[in-house]
Protein backbone atom coordinates (compact mmCIF):
# COMPACT_ATOMS: atom_id res chain seq x y z
CA UNK A 1 0.00 0.00 0.00
CA UNK A 2 1.23 3.55 -1.13
CA UNK A 3 1.47 6.11 1.70
CA UNK A 4 1.52 9.73 1.63
CA UNK A 5 2.60 12.26 4.22
CA UNK A 6 1.86 16.02 4.35
CA UNK A 7 3.65 17.60 7.88
CA UNK A 8 2.55 20.84 8.88
CA UNK A 9 5.28 22.99 11.31
CA UNK A 10 4.22 25.90 13.29
CA UNK A 11 4.75 29.12 12.60
CA UNK A 12 3.32 31.40 14.87
CA UNK A 13 0.29 32.35 16.75
CA UNK A 14 -2.08 29.94 14.68
CA UNK A 15 -0.48 29.84 11.30
CA UNK A 16 1.09 26.94 10.06
CA UNK A 17 3.29 25.79 7.24
CA UNK A 18 3.00 23.48 5.36
CA UNK A 19 4.65 21.02 2.69
CA UNK A 20 2.99 19.46 0.20
CA UNK A 21 4.60 17.82 -2.75
CA UNK A 22 7.22 20.43 -3.03
CA UNK A 23 5.37 23.71 -2.68
CA UNK A 24 4.51 25.08 0.47
CA UNK A 25 0.88 26.37 1.71
CA UNK A 26 0.48 28.78 4.84
CA UNK A 27 -2.55 27.89 6.74
CA UNK A 28 -4.12 30.05 9.24
CA UNK A 29 -7.16 31.49 11.48
CA UNK A 30 -8.92 34.90 11.44
CA UNK A 31 -7.89 37.33 13.18
CA UNK A 32 -10.64 36.88 15.80
CA UNK A 33 -9.79 33.74 16.78
CA UNK A 34 -6.15 34.87 17.36
CA UNK A 35 -4.55 34.32 13.78
CA UNK A 36 -3.64 36.99 10.88
CA UNK A 37 -5.52 35.32 8.00
CA UNK A 38 -2.16 34.65 6.43
CA UNK A 39 -3.75 31.80 4.58
CA UNK A 40 -6.63 29.68 3.88
CA UNK A 41 -8.57 27.64 6.64
CA UNK A 42 -8.32 23.72 6.85
CA UNK A 43 -12.13 23.26 6.12
CA UNK A 44 -11.94 24.69 3.02
CA UNK A 45 -9.03 22.96 1.87
CA UNK A 46 -11.32 19.79 2.21
CA UNK A 47 -13.44 21.29 -0.77
CA UNK A 48 -10.23 22.47 -2.63
CA UNK A 49 -9.25 18.57 -2.15
CA UNK A 50 -12.24 16.77 -3.98
CA UNK A 51 -12.85 19.65 -6.37
CA UNK A 52 -9.49 19.75 -7.70
CA UNK A 53 -9.42 15.58 -7.70
CA UNK A 54 -12.70 15.33 -9.56
CA UNK A 55 -11.63 17.74 -11.83
CA UNK A 56 -8.71 16.87 -12.93
CA UNK A 57 -10.04 13.72 -13.68
CA UNK A 58 -12.72 15.15 -15.53
CA UNK A 59 -10.00 16.84 -17.86
CA UNK A 60 -8.04 13.50 -18.29
CA UNK A 61 -11.10 11.47 -19.43
CA UNK A 62 -12.68 14.33 -21.52
CA UNK A 63 -9.36 14.58 -23.46
CA UNK A 64 -9.21 10.62 -24.11
CA UNK A 65 -13.00 11.34 -25.11
CA UNK A 66 -11.90 13.98 -27.57
CA UNK A 67 -14.35 16.36 -25.91
CA UNK A 68 -12.89 20.05 -26.44
CA UNK A 69 -14.43 22.65 -23.78
CA UNK A 70 -13.25 26.26 -23.79
CA UNK A 71 -13.60 26.38 -20.07
CA UNK A 72 -14.29 24.63 -17.07
CA UNK A 73 -14.63 24.92 -13.12
CA UNK A 74 -15.41 23.04 -10.45
CA UNK A 75 -16.68 24.66 -7.51
CA UNK A 76 -18.14 22.66 -4.30
CA UNK A 77 -20.18 24.12 -1.72
CA UNK A 78 -20.43 22.60 1.69
CA UNK A 79 -22.77 22.93 4.65
CA UNK A 80 -21.19 22.84 8.11
CA UNK A 81 -23.13 21.39 11.28
CA UNK A 82 -23.47 24.36 14.25
CA UNK A 83 -22.06 22.31 16.93
CA UNK A 84 -18.44 21.65 17.50
CA UNK A 85 -16.62 19.60 16.24
CA UNK A 86 -18.19 21.38 13.23
CA UNK A 87 -17.66 18.94 10.29
CA UNK A 88 -19.18 18.79 6.72
CA UNK A 89 -22.80 17.13 6.79
CA UNK A 90 -23.20 17.35 3.06
CA UNK A 91 -20.72 18.70 -0.04
CA UNK A 92 -22.49 19.58 -3.51
CA UNK A 93 -20.05 19.75 -6.26
CA UNK A 94 -21.12 22.07 -9.32
CA UNK A 95 -19.34 21.16 -12.49
CA UNK A 96 -19.77 24.33 -15.23
CA UNK A 97 -18.81 23.66 -18.63
CA UNK A 98 -18.40 26.01 -21.31
CA UNK A 99 -18.49 25.83 -25.37
CA UNK A 100 -20.17 25.14 -28.49
CA UNK A 101 -22.34 22.59 -28.63
CA UNK A 102 -21.13 20.14 -25.76
CA UNK A 103 -22.04 16.92 -25.84
CA UNK A 104 -24.27 16.65 -22.45
CA UNK A 105 -23.63 12.56 -22.39
CA UNK A 106 -20.10 12.75 -22.88
CA UNK A 107 -20.24 15.32 -20.07
CA UNK A 108 -22.21 13.46 -17.88
CA UNK A 109 -20.11 10.27 -18.44
CA UNK A 110 -17.19 12.05 -17.20
CA UNK A 111 -18.43 13.08 -14.10
CA UNK A 112 -19.78 9.30 -13.48
CA UNK A 113 -16.71 7.96 -14.00
CA UNK A 114 -14.97 10.64 -11.96
CA UNK A 115 -17.54 10.06 -8.98
CA UNK A 116 -18.10 6.58 -8.73
CA UNK A 117 -14.81 4.89 -10.12
CA UNK A 118 -11.54 7.51 -9.82
CA UNK A 119 -11.63 9.84 -7.28
CA UNK A 120 -10.24 9.02 -4.01
CA UNK A 121 -11.20 12.00 -2.59
CA UNK A 122 -14.90 11.76 -3.14
CA UNK A 123 -14.94 8.23 -2.62
CA UNK A 124 -14.10 8.55 0.92
CA UNK A 125 -15.99 11.37 1.48
CA UNK A 126 -18.99 9.74 0.42
CA UNK A 127 -18.63 7.30 2.79
CA UNK A 128 -19.16 10.18 5.62
CA UNK A 129 -21.54 12.54 4.04
CA UNK A 130 -23.94 13.17 1.45
CA UNK A 131 -21.75 14.17 -1.88
CA UNK A 132 -24.08 15.72 -4.59
CA UNK A 133 -23.45 17.05 -7.77
CA UNK A 134 -24.60 19.11 -10.69
CA UNK A 135 -23.34 19.92 -14.20
CA UNK A 136 -23.95 23.68 -16.28
CA UNK A 137 -23.02 24.28 -19.48
CA UNK A 138 -22.66 27.37 -20.87
CA UNK A 139 -22.52 28.07 -24.58
CA UNK A 140 -20.33 30.14 -26.23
Amino acid sequence: MAKQEVKVNWLENMAFEAEINGHKIILDAAEPVGGEDRGPRPKPLMLTALAGCTGMDVVSILKKMRVEVEDFSVSVEGDLTEEHPKQFSKMNVIYSFKGKDLPLEKLKKAVSLSEERYCGVSALYKKVIEVTSEIKIIES
